[in-house]
């Protein structure tokens, strides 16, 4: 089988485009940062640069494979609703496109659990308890590409959505890093009593749920499919035992989620009056995610595709730690 993998310069692309060259599939590759995906071409990828803005690029990179695992977007809680449009709605269009004029057979679209988050604790969220108004413009703008993917499957395209929660292992530059550095400099604490569950993914299991998902059949297709390790865990245990592994003191000094909350709406609102709208230290969005449960519902990946976590949330995290130290000087 050949495939595309887009967003194969990221963390979840590229380790899924590794993971398909060694289960032997034919790889295409796309992303942002050439040199990031030298270690893919080593290893006999095909790598085509481009912007996935430019429709004519996407439809090259359509041409002749069987199956595209989309994993390219923006993402964040800062910055204006046009910038998440174009990187996850236009984008998105671009590939069901191509998809469908080069006769492409199935599309996965990696979405997010984002979409649920409305700052409230949620467990064991199903794929249809999607809220009315969404918390910030990734959500919404990951939520209308979804349906962009959707709406292809009256087309004959063969359509999946994933929704996987706070991916981690080697290659991981968007949960830990940023906490590791904020407890460095003293800024980070628990926010609220820190007994709250959240669910992780490992992105080894995160890798099998996808190859099923290029080679399950018809009645896995035209579904949204919440992934995580099917076991929330209390959310500062995790976070202290990546710091304790890196040899940075744990985080122990708490603070009131009212106080948290204040704080984060007063930086968000000096950012806004700012030139050029730095991006706030502290989110109201981020406050409410280090502080409530939130959990999946993963039970229609386990009944379609197969989908049996085999990874645990600790051998994920020393790989995510193993891959830290070793870029540090």
């Amino acid at each position: 089988m050949k495939i595309l993998v887009t967003g194969a310069s990221g963390f979840i692309g590229g380790r899924f485009a590794r993971f398909a060259l060694e289960q032997g599939l034919s790889v295409r590759v796309n992303g942002r940062r050439a040199e990031a995906t030298e270690h893919l071409v080593r290893r006999g990828a095909e790598f085509m640069q481009g912007d996935l803005s430019d429709p004519e690029l996407v439809q090259r990179l359509c041409m002749d494979v069987e199956a595209v695992v989309h994993c390219a977007g923006a993402v964040g809680v800062w910055g204006r609703y046009p910038q998440f449009y174009q990187a996850n709605v236009q984008v998105t269009e671009n590939v069901v496109e191509a998809c469908l004029k080069q006769r492409v057979r199935r599309l996965l679209h990696l979405s997010s659990p984002s979409i649920y988050f409305d700052g409230k604790s949620h467990v064991g969220l199903k794929e249809e308890q999607v809220p009315k108004r969404f918390s910030d413009h990734y959500g919404a703008t990951k939520y209308l590409a979804e349906q962009k993917v959707f709406a292809a499957e009256e087309f004959g395209l063969e359509v999946m959505a994933f929704r996987p929660r706070f991916v981690t292992g080697a290659g991981d530059t968007s949960i830990f890093p940023r906490l590791i550095a904020m407890q460095r400099k003293g800024r980070l604490s628990i926010i609220g009593n820190g007994l709250n569950k959240v669910d992780f993914t490992s992105v080894q299991n995160l890798n099998d749920v996808l190859l099923s998902g290029l080679l399950a059949a018809a009645p896995a297709l035209g579904k949204a499919y919440n992934i995580s390790n099917g076991k929330p865990v209390p959310l500062w245990d995790v976070v202290n035992y990546v710091l304790r592994q890196l040899g940075v003191p744990p985080v122990t000094r708490h603070l009131p989620f009212g106080v948290a909350y204040s704080a984060a709406l007063l930086n968000e609102t000096v950012c806004k009056l700012l030139p050029g709208r730095p991006e706030p230290s502290l989110f109201r969005l981020g406050v409410a995610v280090m502080a409530r449960d939130f959990s999946l519902d993963i039970s229609r990946a386990r009944q379609h595709l197969g989908y049996d976590p085999q990874v645990s949330i600790w051998t994920a995290l020393d790989e995510f730690c193993g891959w830290w130290k070793a870029l540090q000087p």
